[in-house]
């Protein structure tokens, strides 16, 4: 299958598990994770109605960003961050899903051009408390929380997160279910959070059960990841 017919793939299944879950599937936005693949590949893309997009890579990123300068693209910068290298993703990204640290929060804030607007923020919360994987911990993110959202250049959204891996589908609903109890729970105190970004390919039906309002899909787009 080409690209446009992943993709008409991918939201048949939205649609599919809104539907199952009773929710409608306009309030499930699906976000392409396009990192190592090709420009052309995001153009084709967004030709078929994708208009948000998620890169891990900085360096590879600006490069696609400046070849697709011509699309009215909104990009998402989902991987690991350097502190320094937050200045060219506060000037190049409209959406920041990664923030983990006070200090990455805090350069990104001092580093976005005013002209841009505020950066939207979500953080990526370790819930499960994963040694191998990025992102704040349960009992310190409410203070991350707070620090974004008081900040000027910071458009605070919502949280970003990545369970363990389960295989069957009743593990991964338990584990959404528990991410999204915290959420709706932070909500009461950071009301303009509106984004939930969990599920990938694996578990999307999962996530979208359990509240997910954002999916982040790669390989059922894209196909496999190419080799940097």
């Amino acid at each position: 299958m080409n690209i446009a017919d992943q993709i008409r793939e991918v939201r048949l299944n939205i649609n599919q598990y809104c539907a199952q879950a009773g929710r409608s599937p306009s309030r499930v936005k699906l976000l392409a994770v396009s990192k190592t693949h090709p420009a052309i590949a995001i153009q084709d893309a967004y030709e078929s109605g994708i208009t948000e997009f998620g890169e891990s890579y900085l360096q590879e990123s600006l490069v696609k960003i400046e070849e697709c300068k011509h699309i009215p693209i909104i990009w998402h910068f989902i991987g690991p961050i350097q502190s320094n290298k937050t200045r060219p993703i506060a000037e190049n990204f409209d959406w920041v899903q990664s923030v983990d640290r006070e200090k990455i929060i805090t350069r990104l804030d001092q580093q976005r051009p005013p002209q841009l607007g505020p950066l939207k923020v979500c953080i990526q919360a370790n819930l499960f408390n994963e040694p191998q994987k990025k992102g704040v911990s349960q009992e310190q993110l409410t203070q991350l929380l707070a620090i974004a959202a008081a900040l000027p250049n910071i458009q605070l959204r919502g949280l970003m997160v990545i369970p363990p891996k389960r295989d069957t589908y009743q593990e991964q609903l338990a584990q959404f279910n528990q991410v999204s109890e915290i959420f709706n729970e932070l909500r009461k105190e950071f009301t303009n959070m509106d984004t939930l970004s969990m599920g990938m390919s694996g578990d999307m039906e999962a996530a979208i059960a359990s509240g997910s309002n954002m999916v982040r899909v790669g390989t059922g787009i894209f196909g496999p990841r190419r080799n940097n």
